[in-house]
């Protein structure tokens, strides 16, 4: 009866242990992925002003050119 018990309960614990293994992952996976979408809205963004420099030295070059 006993050993009942006490197989009962270490089943328990191993459900237990893998339920918070399993929400470990989820919660590692979804920073993860937080992470990487910031890193790509940073490099986006950069994109852009890298884009929007060039235009505006394109621009200016335009101008200069226009001038001599």
């Amino acid at each position: 009866m006993d050993s009942d018990r006490i197989e009962g309960k270490a089943k328990e614990t191993e459900g237990e242990i893998q339920q918070k293994w399993g929400e470990a992952k989820d919660k590692a996976r979804d920073t993860w992925e937080d992470v990487k979408d910031e890193v790509e809205d940073v490099v986006d963004d950069t994109d852009d002003r890298v884009d929007a420099l060039d235009e505006t030295d394109d621009r200016a070059k335009e101008r200069s050119a226009s001038t001599s």
